[in-house]
């Protein structure tokens, strides 16, 4: 798992709840690239997409968005369109998250700010909170007015990645080694994993899937200190699952929930704005 030589250090801006923040750190531990993760996003970013995720900032340079560009300026090979698109189907039941509020907040107070300064980290935590409530108010949103409407089979989003298992010739999509399309699709599962939705169970029972659920498992073990692996609370292996962030930490979060919610009038125009904001 040599790295990109001509890369050296990444900063991150995202939440590991999000499949395609997953996908960007998943990239950077496969390829052996050291990177730093922050929760919160910088004014820089925050200027120009809101709290748009994920963003890095390549060796200093200018921060940049989207996933599939940012595998590839670390060495992935450019993902093909067509499986851009299976990758991006197969998240398919993400409106469901939110089903259970109490749920939702929770998880997301686990999934702390790493900074190893105490105060930043706890400023983060608490600033971090309106993320997710602008995720819930995000989907609620696209529920009624995009209307949009979800498969009645979670598993079937699933079957072109199964059958194509059976014909790589190696154990992962890329063949021997994982490719661009591995790395996102393992994201799309850790987002799946991160907050149980209809697509996780039909990972892990639905009858057709036996060659998804063995790839679910090598990928685990292919990246055996990666620290955001969700999956592993429902597919056993060595691999550990996230450390939750403290007590202290957690609480600074709810906080900051508390606050936002509190303020929900000005919180509402500002993810409305912030909506509005994101590159379509």
């Amino acid at each position: 798992m040599s790295g990109d030589q001509s890369v050296r250090f990444v900063e991150v801006y995202g939440g590991t709840h999000s499949p395609w923040v997953q996908s960007v750190l998943l990239g950077l531990e496969e390829r052996g690239i050291k990177y730093s993760l922050r929760s919160t996003p910088p004014l820089a970013c925050l200027k120009k997409w809101g709290v748009l995720m994920p963003a890095v900032s390549i060796d200093g340079a200018p921060w940049q968005i989207e996933s599939s560009a940012i595998l590839a300026e670390i060495g992935f090979d450019p993902i093909p369109e067509q499986d851009l698109n299976k990758v991006r189907a197969a998240w398919q039941g993400v409106l469901h998250r939110p089903n259970n509020p109490f749920l939702f907040f929770n998880e997301f107070s686990k999934a702390g700010d790493s900074a190893s300064h105490a105060a930043k980290r706890s400023a983060r935590n608490f600033l971090r909170a309106f993320i997710p409530l602008y995720m819930l108010i995000l989907i609620n949103v696209a529920k009624r007015v995009r209307k949009l409407s979800e498969p009645a089979d979670f598993g079937a989003q699933f079957l072109h990645w199964e059958n194509l298992l059976q014909t790589t010739g190696g154990p992962f999509l890329g063949g021997d080694n994982p490719s661009a399309t591995d790395i996102m699709l393992f994201g799309v599962i850790q987002c799946h994993s991160s907050i149980p939705v209809p697509p996780l169970d039909a990972l892990l029972n639905d009858a057709r899937l036996p060659q998804t659920r063995q790839w679910i498992l090598t990928m685990q073990r292919r990246l055996p200190n990666y620290l955001y692996v969700y999956s592993a609370s429902h597919f056993a292996s060595a691999s550990k699952p996230p450390v939750s962030a403290d007590p202290a930490q957690r609480c600074f979060f709810f906080a900051g929930l508390a606050v936002f919610i509190a303020m929900l009038p000005i919180t509402l125009a500002l993810a409305l704005y912030l909506m509005w904001r994101v590159p379509r």
